[in-house]
């Protein structure tokens, strides 16, 4: 069966919904945030087939969200870093993890959290308008095409 492509939908939604396209593609950029950088490593910790794995790098690679680097000549060995693209992915996934970690639990505690590097203190991410830092608001909101008079 063939996939629907949203990559030139009109929707900013619709188009983040094409680059994941799949299960997968949010778990390899968890992954990757977390520090794992080589295909063996991501490939044993998230149990996905190597074919699969491939495809999905190299989509990741292919979009600007990693970079493939040479770190072994002999035989030739390759590691995925972020791009700046890539890791402003992270705001992305932290919404995910939030909305997750609200809902997702029955008794509310998700076996894992975000913590500062620094100090150890919980992080709970909060998406906000970068213009007035406050919190979004769904019933605050509406979407028009750019362009319109409101």
């Amino acid at each position: 069966m063939r996939r629907t492509r949203f990559d030139r939908w009109p929707c900013p939604i619709a188009r983040t919904t094409d680059l994941l396209g799949d299960w997968w593609t949010p778990l390899v950029l968890r992954n990757a945030f977390a520090g794992q950088r080589r295909f063996d490593d991501l490939q044993e910790s998230l149990g996905v087939s190597r074919a699969v794995l491939a495809q999905r790098l190299g989509r990741l690679v292919a979009e600007g969200l990693m970079e493939k680097v040479l770190y072994a000549e002999h035989p030739p060995r390759h590691e995925y870093r972020l791009t700046d693209k890539g890791r402003e992915f992270w705001s992305v996934l932290a919404a995910m993890w939030r909305w997750g970690e609200d809902w997702l639990w029955e008794d509310g505690v998700a076996p894992v959290m975000l913590v500062d590097r620094d100090t150890g203190d919980e992080i709970r991410p909060l998406v906000v308008d970068e213009r007035t830092g406050r919190p979004v608001d769904v019933r605050r909101i509406r979407m028009r095409p750019r362009g319109d008079v409101p």
